[in-house]
């Protein structure tokens, strides 16, 4: 029994250290917030002045308001991921199976009327969920690094969606479905009220939650966690499964954009989810990142998106752009965490 009071005593000290280290790196955060807003001014104003015509046109804001909702939910799945200190490179796989599941439900059951709308969904969120314990289950009990792990299950679902539709599009869906991700409320697109929506609820998860307490601290330090009294591997099977469940929302939103859906659908959007949680401020090591920077950074990379494309940049371009701007944004991290750490060095 003293034992156990030890080990509870060493437990909260070590909680309670880890908490004001988040507390001291959110107040840096801070920081990087401002720097996002100029970086968001700064981005608008140079695709503006590009093609300010196009740009600024009504037609193209409304596009750019329809398109981010669906990478920007698989962003957040995959920032999910990153915060516990592993990584979902899955996600748009995920998306894309579920998506399938739904697409064949819809096709398949229309004599169901409204109801086989309310199937599909429910059984696409339970595909996400389902290949998110998959992964979680890799690498919490089996211990499958995540970059390896979710690689391999991504290929695996990517390998499903193509057997169930041998390789074909599935499309026309019914006209309430895909009112889902082409209607206005209020002149305001329906795809960014269900990110809005999303978007504050991981917020509230992640930041007013004791789940969401536990993804940071076990990114943070898994050692420490664990000896908090964390079940470390209860709380990465929930992270992933949670991940899992955005992709799949990423996955409805696409498809009900569309109106269509290949196995091969969204595949770019990997390295955009990559770059957007990085650039939004997630550490890739874990333990850091909030949705707000990770809402700006999506608006930055959708306003680039939609600049190169009235550019004419060939996708190709564009892929070399992401990857370039990705490797820029890491290197600039890791020279400013070295400069901080001698800095903190020298202090003591």
């Amino acid at each position: 029994m003293e034992n156990r009071n030890i080990i509870e005593d060493g437990g909260a000290k070590t909680s309670s250290a880890i908490s004001n280290l988040w507390t001291m790196k959110a107040l840096r955060h801070d920081t990087n917030l401002r720097r996002l807003g100029l970086l968001t001014v700064a981005v608008f104003v140079a695709m503006s002045a590009l093609r300010p015509s196009l740009f600024l046109s009504t037609a193209n804001l409304s596009s750019m308001a329809f398109q981010f909702p669906e990478f920007g939910i698989i962003a957040l799945a995959v920032m999910i991921a990153m915060v516990s200190g592993g990584i979902d490179l899955s996600s748009v796989r995920i998306a894309t199976l579920s998506g399938i599941v739904a697409a064949l439900i819809l096709k398949g059951m229309t004599y169901l009327g409204n109801w086989s709308i309310a199937l599909a969904v429910v059984a696409a969120l339970a595909t996400g969920v389902l290949c998110g314990i998959g992964n979680g289950l890799l690498i919490s009990r089996l211990h499958v690094p995540p970059f390896l792990a979710t690689l391999g299950t991504g290929e695996l679902f990517a390998g499903i969606a193509i057997v169930i539709t041998k390789g074909r599009a599935v499309y026309g869906f019914p006209e309430s479905f895909t009112w889902i991700g082409n209607a206005a409320v209020w002149g305001i697109p329906v795809p960014v009220i269900v990110f809005a929506m999303v978007a504050t609820a991981i917020a509230i998860v992640l930041g007013r939650t004791t789940f969401g307490s536990r993804i940071y601290m076990l990114g943070t330090n898994p050692v420490a966690a664990k000896f908090s009294g964390i079940d470390t591997s209860r709380t990465l099977l929930r992270a992933y499964a949670l991940s899992g469940f955005l992709s799949a929302i990423g996955g409805l939103a696409i498809i009900s954009r569309t109106n269509s859906v290949k196995a091969d659908y969204g595949s770019a959007y990997v390295l955009q989810a990559v770059l957007v949680s990085v650039m939004g401020g997630v550490d890739p090591s874990g333990g850091f990142g909030t949705v707000p920077g990770v809402c700006m950074a999506i608006l930055i990379l959708q306003m680039l998106s939609s600049g190169f494309s009235m550019a004419r940049f060939s996708n190709l371009l564009k892929e070399f752009v992401w990857g370039a701007l990705l490797l820029s944004i890491m290197v600039v991290n890791v020279i400013g965490e070295r400069r901080r750490s001698k800095a903190r060095t020298s202090e003591d």
